[in-house]
């Protein structure tokens, strides 16, 4: 005998499989983001197409598996940068770190660049007017 509600209980028994399995892609982002990982070989991983993966990812965690790596790398790079190592310029241009339009160079990877023709972002320095104080 079936009754009506266990297709709710079998319904939510697969989406926390599937939550499940997002988690496993998550964790092996976290785990691997200095490799060269891309959604078909993540989605390999799994047994799911790249397209349902990427999909199901974003509904979980708001960001395409893609996005999430980067974003773990940028991380990543940031916290080299801030501890100081040497390795952070070559951090940039690792196989991991590039991006679709190409590696950074030497420039980008230094920090940001302003605009061409604004001021340089100096600390100006008040000038003192007699009575002013």
């Amino acid at each position: 005998m079936c009754q009506p509600s266990w297709g709710c209980a079998r319904a939510a028994a697969q989406r926390l499989r599937d939550l499940a399995v997002l988690r496993r892609v998550r964790d092996r982002i976290d785990r691997e983001y200095a490799r060269p990982l891309d959604v078909e070989a993540l989605a390999r991983g799994v047994h799911l197409p790249a397209g349902q993966l990427s999909r199901q990812f974003r509904l979980a965690y708001g960001k395409l598996p893609y996005a999430y790596l980067k974003a773990r790398r940028a991380e990543r790079a940031m916290v080299l940068r801030w501890r100081g190592e040497p390795g952070v310029a070559l951090t940039g241009r690792s196989p991991a770190a590039v991006s679709s339009s190409g590696p950074a160079g030497p420039a980008r990877a230094t920090g940001k660049r302003r605009p061409a023709g604004s001021a340089p972002a100096r600390p100006s320095a008040a000038p003192e007017r007699a009575g002013m104080r």
